[in-house]
């Protein structure tokens, strides 16, 4: 991991900037007045959007966090911001816009092509920055997961043992063997949901939250699109991880 810039944030926060190879990312710690023993770790993942364009939801994250006592890190998916680009995931967005424009269902097939390939390729990157990220002073676990393609935090909190809790956005395709994955998650889940998210199939969303094999797990639904998580389910959420990995 390289550091390749540092900001003091006006809240104290420390926003540093790195590279793993040739994965940009960014790693927010707590203000040192609150960071006098290790802080706990939550992973960010972003939307497909590209860090720049996210940066704002997700330092404002970040520095909710951070107020908490966590350090939170969140890395550019594959195919996204200036990384090259994924030729077969492109095909898969263009097959999906050309159904979506004509009122078609969505098949399985545009579905798996479109998320399977960028879980295969994010989460094994996850792993590997969490391992930089934990051989860093001033942090350590537990680890939550928080947001994202839904389908890589099904995935990682299958294959990843150090990940404690999850709060998950229900807002993207799932494909269907994500669903086999999802019935041995057994960490403590929230999972956030946008009643009226245009786009996305709330059905699956509410059978992908059925299948999850935890114990504990709460689906949080709120009206509205999109983008239009209200504070009180950011609130909530945050509680949630205070109550998981503090």
């Amino acid at each position: 991991m390289h550091f390749t810039s540092e900001h003091l944030l006006d809240d104290g926060v420390l926003e540093r900037a790195f590279t793993l190879g040739e994965i940009p990312g960014i790693l927010w710690t707590p203000a040192p007045a609150s960071a006098s023993a290790s802080a706990p770790l939550i992973l960010l993942s972003p939307p497909p959007l590209g860090l720049r364009t996210a940066y704002p939801r997700l330092a404002a994250r970040a520095r909710r966090s951070a107020a908490d006592g966590f350090a939170t890190a969140t890395i550019e998916l594959p195919g996204s911001g200036d990384r090259p680009r994924l030729p077969a995931a492109e095909q898969a967005v263009a097959d999906l816009r050309q159904v979506m424009r004509a009122g078609e269902p969505v098949s399985d097939e545009i579905i798996d092509a479109l998320v399977l390939p960028l879980v295969d390729k994010s989460v094994p990157e996850w792993r590997t920055a969490l391992d930089a990220l934990l051989a860093l002073p001033g942090i350590g676990g537990p680890v939550g997961y928080s947001g994202g393609v839904i389908s890589i935090g099904v995935r990682l909190a299958v294959v990843e043992p150090r990940i404690s809790a999850a709060v998950l956005f229900a807002g993207s395709f799932v494909p269907r063997v994500m669903f086999e994955e999802a019935r041995q998650v057994s960490i403590p889940l929230h999972v956030l949901l946008q009643w009226d998210d245009e786009g996305n199939d709330r059905q699956a969303a509410l059978d992908l939250f059925d299948a999850f094999g935890s114990k504990e797990k709460t689906l949080h639904a709120n009206m509205g699109g999109h983008t239009g998580v209200p504070q009180h389910a950011g609130d909530a959420a945050a509680r949630f991880f205070t109550r998981h990995l503090k």
